[in-house]
């Protein structure tokens, strides 16, 4: 196999044309339909006329937790840490970000966005590149009252409070990604209910994005990239459902390159 280098993937992208705001309507976003035949630009919405009754739509419910934590150090240096994956009611391993790399033992307290609140996490240890957390309280409640929503790195604007729902899809269900499963921000409550009404059948799995969706490839030669290990789920009646609908001859369609890879690893 030819090996393939981080340079073969070089390409101009203007920095005007890197949205940092959502359209108000998610269906309204661009589509860009190709087939054989045919290269078309569409909006999502138009994704209903290239569906049809039969097809099974394979989704990702994972909700994005609000990962970004900022504070201080008890020596009064700042510190940023970004939840890699909750480990436990009490746990997580996190990317964290200081003057200098804390000990284990070492305290960092979080403050909460707008008040005097703080959060008290001690360092336990290493996991590689990432740092082992135990939280005083349970993680999820911490992050939801302390944390900060995870936006992309180019994303330039600091997370405003529409981004807790917008950087959400509608369907999401189980806390646990530092990412948006992007593919499906697109889908509104209306659209769903016009595919189910086609005949189009949907079903989810769940895969929490973790941090390593941010991390840049540092290395020229790409099989030396390390790619970090994600969390899924796939439901056994899901399973099921998709070995039926590709016995039937039935389509089936990964919402994203995150159902995808749910898929890819269960089978």
């Amino acid at each position: 196999m030819q090996e393939q280098h981080l340079s073969d993937f070089d390409f101009e992208l203007p920095p005007e044309l890197i949205a940092q705001y959502p359209l108000a309507d998610r269906a309204a976003s661009r589509l860009l339909h190709i087939t054989e035949e045919v290269i078309e630009d569409c909006t999502f919405r138009d994704i209903e006329k290239f569906l049809r009754p039969g097809d099974l739509l394979i989704a990702n419910n994972t909700r994005v937790i609000k990962a970004r934590l900022l504070g201080a150090k008890a020596t009064g240096g700042a510190v940023e840490a970004l939840i890699e994956r909750v480990t436990g009611e009490f746990t997580a391993i996190a990317m964290v970000r200081a003057s200098k790399s804390p000990k284990p033992g070492s305290k960092l307290f979080f403050a909460a966005p707008g008040t005097d609140l703080k959060a008290e996490v001690e360092v336990t240890g290493r996991a590689g590149e990432f740092f082992e957390l135990k939280f005083a309280e349970p993680v999820l409640q911490v992050l939801e009252a302390f944390g900060r929503v995870p936006l992309p790195p180019y994303i330039e604007h600091a997370p405003e409070k529409a981004d807790e729902s917008r950087y959400q899809t509608v369907y999401a269900r189980h806390p646990g990604a530092v990412a948006a499963p992007t593919a499906g921000l697109h889908f509104t409550d209306d659209l769903l209910n016009r595919l189910k009404a086609k005949g189009v059948d949907i079903e989810y799995v769940t895969l929490h994005v973790g941090a390593g969706t941010f991390q840049p490839v540092r290395v020229e030669n790409l099989s030396e990239h390390h790619m970090h290990s994600e969390w899924f789920s796939m439901p056994e009646d899901v399973a099921a459902r998709i070995n039926e609908a590709k016995v039937q001859g039935r389509r089936v369609i990964a919402v994203g390159t995150t159902s995808l890879r749910t898929l890819e690893s269960a089978a």
